[in-house]
């Protein structure tokens, strides 16, 4: 597929990495793209999860379950006690949390019951432990010196974190002898993947260091560019940092990679699914492209929305063309996530 944006080749990374990532054990690999925390948002992330894990996982639906409701979650007991008893102290008001109670038992992942003024709750079953890893993996399809430079404090802000186990760089192979990625005055921590998205391969030049954590990571608040002002930070504890793993895998888990056609617009007579040996992509027949979320809006000036005669046989029940292309990127999302129903 030729790559004429970082969207697509964003989007050749994440066909690449749900095809052929090879994890160092049985796990299974799920693959999202544009995730992170309120600090930074990461391109393409790779989940390595425990497949038994995974396939329990689905037993609580599709949906995301955000920190909040996983504190409920995962302490919920196997018999019926009263919340407060059952629950750690949050940290914050318990009004928030039997709104989480509540949101939980409308979705079937908990019950509840009230003796009296007490509400009780118990867990239908138990949340699974099916995260192992997760790779982060940032998109430079033209690492130019001027991109290298921007990119390196980001690396290191994720590398001294260490929310992720790993940390990766992705660029475009070049007829170079050698790649000028290597050449860049990137971190040692951090991978180095050349993809060729053309032909859908991609090769690890550079292997990344493991980071620790479940380690204490530090968050690298302001750097100053001169060499004698001090950069501020502040600690990040393990178990921030095992909360705000687990809510970006359950973000991951509920969207996946496939969601970019929830910020297009599939409904436009012009919008397609081009498909060849790497993978499948959206297109744009009128300027016979590869969009972005960007271009293919409402304001486009080949924007036009589907005849009404293309649904006439099944409008409004299952709409038209564009209705069909979600339903199929949807069914392609369902298969990464074992157990859930079609």
């Amino acid at each position: 597929m030729p790559v004429d944006s970082e969207f697509a080749f964003e989007l050749s990374v994440c066909q690449w990495a749900e095809r052929a990532w090879s994890p160092s054990d049985d796990a299974a690999v799920l693959v999202a793209r544009q995730f992170g925390t309120k600090h930074r948002r990461w391109d393409t992330i790779v989940l390595e999860c425990d497949p038994d894990g995974l396939r329990e996982r689905a037993q609580f639906g599709g949906d995301a379950f955000d920190s909040d409701l996983l504190h409920v979650l995962q302490n919920a007991p196997a018999d019926w006690t009263y919340y407060r008893d059952a629950l750690p102290d949050p940290g914050y008001p318990w009004r928030y949390v039997r709104e989480s109670i509540h949101e939980a038992a409308d979705r079937d992942a908990i019950e509840t019951r009230k003796r009296g003024n007490r509400i009780e709750i118990r867990r239908v079953r138990p949340y699974p432990d099916w995260l192992r890893r997760i790779i982060a993996i940032e998109n430079k399809p033209d690492l130019t010196a001027s991109a290298a430079r921007n990119l390196v404090p980001q690396l290191e802000r994720d590398i001294a974190l260490s929310l992720a186990d790993e940390v990766w760089v992705a660029t475009a192979t070049t007829d170079e002898r050698v790649e000028p990625v290597l050449l860049a005055d990137l971190p040692a921590a951090a991978g180095v993947l050349t993809v060729d998205p053309e032909s859908g391969t991609a090769e690890a030049v550079w292997q990344p260091r493991s980071l620790s954590v479940t380690d204490p990571g530090t968050r690298i608040l302001d750097r100053p560019d001169d060499d004698t002002s001090a950069a501020r930070f502040e600690y990040a504890s393990p178990h921030w940092k095992q909360e705000r793993r687990l809510a970006i895998a359950e973000r991951a888990y509920a969207r996946g990679w496939r969601a970019y056609a929830d910020t297009m617009r599939p409904d436009c007579r012009h919008f397609e699914l081009d498909a060849d040996e790497t993978g499948v992509y959206p297109h744009c027949a009128a300027k016979d492209c590869l969009p972005t979320a960007a271009e293919c809006r409402g304001q486009c000036p080949f924007y036009e929305p589907e005849p009404p005669v293309w649904r006439s046989m099944e409008w409004p029940l299952e709409g038209g063309p564009g209705k069909a292309i979600q339903r199929v990127l949807a069914r392609r999302r369902r298969r990464q996530r074992p157990g859930l129903p079609e």
